[in-house]
């Protein structure tokens, strides 16, 4: 029987796909049973009551290591906004006052910049990667994706605020035509994504500890 030897804190198989990939190229050996989610344990999301991105994926990552007894990646994430002093931030996710409301939260963002001129409306998406292993070490990497607001949703791909952030690292194929992050493929966000620029920092520690 294949142990795993490390788990990641989401409910969400595409995000530990994306971990799998990530770690790849530098673990060597590793197999996609090594890597398995929170649901794959059956554990249960802690409150996350920190006051940072780093603070609530290390609550995730502590939690996680010691219901499993494995070594935990966790990650926390969210956009800040140049004009509102960084936020929504940590309060991304519930904005609006309903967590994961997704429609709610970008129109309500939306109008709260209704009279911001354009070159003001600088912002990015940031993420912070924890590990966390049983014997007490814990490491933390971020990532940050920089770009602007539009003034309007656009694009179909991605989720939350992908529809209004330009990232300034724009594709080839943009040919001149800025492309919101819900317009870019999946391969083109994850190249630049905040997440992506996090987990890769943090893949030579995991390695290291595995």
């Amino acid at each position: 029987m294949t142990v795993a030897r490390l788990v990641l804190a989401t409910h969400n198989p595409h995000k530990v796909r994306e971990l799998r990939e990530i770690l790849a190229p530098v673990v060597p050996g590793l197999a996609a049973q090594d890597v398995v989610g929170a649901a794959d344990v059956g554990a249960e999301p802690p409150r996350e009551d920190g006051v940072t991105f780093a603070e609530n994926a290390l609550i995730k990552a502590r939690a996680l290591a010691a219901v499993t007894g494995l070594p935990a990646v966790a990650d926390d994430s969210g956009l800040c906004v140049d004009v509102l002093g960084g936020a929504p931030g940590i309060f991304s996710a519930r904005w609006s006052g309903h967590h994961g409301d997704d429609v709610a939260n970008l129109v309500l963002l939306l109008a709260q910049l209704a009279d911001v001129p354009d070159e003001h409306r600088g912002a990015g998406f940031t993420c912070a990667a924890a590990l966390v292993t049983p014997d007490g070490f814990e490491h933390v990497e971020t990532g940050v994706l920089r770009g602007r607001l539009e003034r309007a949703p656009r694009g179909e791909g991605g989720f939350g605020y992908d529809p209004v952030l330009v990232p300034d690292a724009q594709p080839a194929r943009a040919a001149g035509r800025l492309l919101t992050c819900a317009e870019l493929t999946p391969e083109e966000k994850n190249a630049i994504s905040h997440r992506g620029s996090a987990f890769r920092a943090l893949a030579p520690t995991v390695a290291a500890r595995l």
